[in-house]
């Protein structure tokens, strides 16, 4: 290595050495105190298993539609302490983890599916406001970033694309000097402005304050209870707990990553650990030298792609491009701290912003992202459709997981309705494999997608394949 370049690296180096290997979100001494665990045996008509908030949204919007309907949350550890509060606080209106995957999956549908994410984040923030969720909502935009030229002409014939097809409205195409004046970073040489489809937050208050709602409304939430088993009992369901167990009349499964209770549910997902890094505040100089004045959240244009964003009290939340993948899709406590990417996203991080060297990392942290092989989120009931369960949102599950909640809801109330109707909706995706042909796969995928980043983006063999088969990620 030149001097020069090891000159570089301490750099980025030293700027983690007081980062504490714990999600920022989550080290906030105002976080609620868990509800006690359940002992003995409760009965109610809906038991939501799951306090992240797939699980908070469905007990919430099954109180506000029946508010005499009797509900019961089972939570392992405590609401919101894993994906639920590790993620970017990012809250997009897509459903279908951005238009470009949408349209290839279900283009008869894409009109409609962009109306209903729509509508579902006007929702969100409608319940923020109703229920005073103190969660520093922030209604910014997001803009796609493009770092290299290939990336800036698709970019740019994608905003072409979706104005012919009626799919631009609140899109707008930034050329290099216009971009720069929104955030200025010597990478950006083109970007995509979506005005309307995204929202900021803070995570983990999201989940606290929807907490606090669910109880205001009369759930019962027990924390530190995990459902160990779920079998039929007379006319409705059974769980087991440590220390108790719930029958109910019907089931909503919110548990995402974690071990379906549901056991043919659980080939269709596989943990993902994503990673992600928090400043120290930036002062109101370095503020001033990245510009950044209308606060948007940003992600650049490559498959191992970053995403970054301001927080409340202006640090940077720099997170993504390593995805890694355990061998069996283990999900392990161990797995969610990686030094090593921790000083990769530095350096990334400071070749973006160079006019803030010398800043440093307050925190850094990893969490898993149930992921599936269409990358957005699948449905399903079981046990005569006394049981619903909705998974697999692959990282855009902070807007999503609350049309999941209205979709469980519908089909344990066996309705036809706008959402039960969608394909995205009746149809599943395709299982994964089993080891070693997952882990090879993945690892396969992953190489392609860096090896297009450094190619001018052309994918190779396997990617068409995989793409041709439905099971390919474009970014």
């Amino acid at each position: 290595m030149a001097p020069s370049a090891m000159s570089r690296n301490t750099n980025w180096t030293k700027s983690l050495s007081e980062a504490r290997p714990v999600p920022y979100w989550l080290d906030d001494p105002g976080k609620p105190h868990p509800e006690p665990a359940l002992t003995g045996a409760e009965t109610c008509d809906l038991l939501v298993v799951g306090g992240g908030y797939s699980g908070l949204w469905t007990a919430l919007i099954a109180k506000e539609r029946d508010p005499q309907r009797d509900v019961v949350l089972l939570e392992g550890r405590e609401a919101g302490w894993a994906a639920s509060g590790r993620n970017g606080g990012f809250c997009a209106a897509s459903l279908t983890h951005g238009l470009s995957n949408g349209l290839t999956r279900w283009p008869d549908e894409i009109h409609k599916l962009e109306e209903l994410g729509a509508r579902n984040l006007d929702e969100i923030e409608s319940a923020v406001a109703r229920y005073s969720l103190d969660c520093e909502f922030e209604r910014t935009g997001e803009i796609d970033v493009a770092t290299e030229p290939h990336q800036a002409e698709e970019l740019h014939d994608w905003y072409g694309e979706l104005e012919s097809k009626g799919l631009a409205d609140g899109t707008e195409f930034l050329d290099a000097e216009a971009v720069r004046e929104q955030v200025d970073s010597p990478t950006f040489l083109a970007g995509l402005y979506d005005s309307r489809g995204v929202a900021m937050l803070n995570p983990a208050k999201l989940a606290w304050g929807l907490k606090r709602a669910c109880l205001g409304l009369g759930v019962r939430v027990y924390e530190h209870t995990p459902a160990l088993a779920l079998k039929p009992y007379g006319a409705g369901m059974a769980v087991r707990t440590p220390y108790g167990s719930v029958r109910a009349r019907r089931v909503a499964l919110g548990t995402n990553i974690f071990p379906n209770l549901v056991k043919r549910v659980r080939s269709y997902t596989v943990p993902v650990y994503d990673y992600a890094l928090m400043t120290e505040p930036l002062s109101a100089d370095q503020l001033a030298s990245i510009g950044w004045k209308n606060r948007q959240g940003l992600g650049d244009s490559a498959n191992q792609f970053h995403y970054f964003r301001l927080s409340a009290d202006n640090r940077i939340l720099w997170g993504g491009y390593d995805a890694i993948y355990p061998y069996g899709g283990r999900v392990r406590a161990e797995y969610d701290d990686r030094p090593e990417t921790y000083a990769k996203l530095a350096e990334h991080f400071f070749t973006c912003f160079p006019q803030l060297e010398g800043l440093g990392f307050s925190h850094a942290w990893g969490g898993a992202i149930d992921t599936c092989s269409r990358f957005s989120a699948f449905f399903g009931t079981a046990h005569q459709g006394k049981v619903a369960y909705a998974a697999g949102f692959t990282g855009l599950g902070v807007g999503a997981t609350r049309f999941g909640a209205d979709v469980m809801l519908d089909l344990l109330a066996g309705e036809r309705t706008e959402r039960t109707e969608l394909e995205m909706v009746r149809k599943k995706p395709l299982p994964f494999p089993p080891e070693p042909f997952a882990w090879t796969g993945i690892a396969l995928t992953k190489w392609s997608l860096a090896h297009a980043d450094a190619h001018g983006g052309r994918r190779n063999l396997w990617l068409k394949t995989m793409d041709k088969l439905g099971l390919g990620f474009d970014s």
